[in-house]
């Protein structure tokens, strides 16, 4: 590797290479996790975040959220949640369901996240903050790491203070993106606070915002000198990025994925999440991925608007192959023509969309 970018530990935890997967909402299930894991240059994979109130509750849904295969470790749980008790209850279960670390997401904006005191809501209430990251302290024995943000309100920016409170609670790696709660995914991530945040604590600091290609990754590295970066959105438009970024680091040639890549790791993905979920919310998962993934694809916009309108497994895999052999062999695709265009949304790391 390049002497300023090399594996980094979260105490006994080795993250290498220094890439993690950020935690997205509706997005980094087991599935999409295990298909970036087997594409290379995951260092470390994160659930998605985990309601506290669902896992303490015995929320089926928030239980599931906490599965995951040996072949993703090193593996982190984040819990999100205002209430020091519960916080602690969530993080125990994390620990016994055998995850690597334990991680507090102090960074969702998310409106009904933050009404309850949790996410970037503790952000404004470091009491409270502590309280729970030294209640958690109290009943784990792996790592405690924590995901923040810059501050709540655009005059307000509280990283480094945060950071420095979550190290004298006995927080063993921060990850910072670098906007407010205010700003929410607007503008740019302010990775300026990622080097400051570095400069201010002695545990491994990672950033997060707005990576989305190989040379944006190693610029990050090199202005910050932080420990890792945070990869999300960008790896949903490509999920190579991470065995991208680490091609170059080792100075190998980089992998570049041909249409056949392309058509062979959507339908396993969908493959994989037919295993793993009943049909209707397999094909819904699908129609997510499929339309991010296809950005800036040839007639891409007209694939997605395809397999927005296919109701069943036969027809999602009737688009595929219909999408591919006309690009393939140089024909305009037309999908369904007529039909008005369905765009992919913008996706955030903590309230990511579904369809529906």
């Amino acid at each position: 590797m390049t002497p300023e970018i090399k594996p980094f530990k979260i105490r006994d935890v080795e993250i290498n290479p220094p890439l993690v997967l950020s935690p997205m909402a509706g997005v980094t299930d087991v599935s999409f996790r295990r298909l970036l894991k087997r594409r290379g240059g995951v260092g470390l994979s994160v659930s998605e975040f985990i309601s506290v109130e669902g896992l303490t509750r015995n929320n089926p849904k928030s239980k599931r959220q906490m599965r995951f295969y040996e072949d993703e470790r090193p593996f982190a749980v984040q819990i999100f949640g205002g209430q020091p008790e519960r916080m602690c209850m969530a993080a125990e279960m994390a620990q016994e369901v055998g995850a690597d670390i334990l991680d507090v997401n102090c960074g969702c904006p998310a409106p009904k996240v933050v009404k309850h005191g949790g996410g970037s809501g503790l952000l404004k209430d470091h009491c409270r903050l502590a309280e729970i990251l030294k209640s958690i302290k109290k009943v784990i024995t792996i790592p405690l790491t924590v995901k923040i943000r810059a501050g709540f309100y655009d005059h307000t920016i509280n990283a480094v203070d945060t950071a420095k409170l979550a190290e004298d609670c006995g927080v063993e790696h921060i990850a910072l993106h670098g906007r407010t709660k205010e700003q929410g995914y607007r503008g740019f991530a302010n990775w300026d606070l990622v080097r400051q945040v570095k400069e201010a604590v002695r545990v491994p600091v990672s950033g997060s915002g707005d990576v989305t290609t190989i040379e944006g990754a190693f610029a990050r590295f090199r202005e910050t000198a932080c420990d890792g970066v945070l990869i999300g959105r960008g790896a949903m438009a490509n999920p190579w990025i991470f065995r991208q970024i680490e091609d170059a680091m080792h100075g190998r040639p980089i992998l570049e994925p041909t249409l056949a890549d392309k058509r062979a790791i959507l339908h396993e993905y969908f493959d994989m999440l037919r295993e793993d979920m009943p049909e209707t919310p397999a094909i819904n998962r699908m129609k997510q991925l499929a339309g991010q993934f296809t950005r800036g694809l040839q007639g891409g916009a007209l694939f997605r608007t395809s397999i927005y309108h296919s109701h069943t497994v036969e027809e999602v895999l009737d688009r595929i192959e219909e999408y591919f052999e006309a690009i393939e062999s140089g024909r305009p695709y037309y999908g369904e023509a007529g039909a008005p265009i369905v765009e992919a949304p913008e996706l955030d790391s903590c309230e990511a969309l579904t369809t529906s």
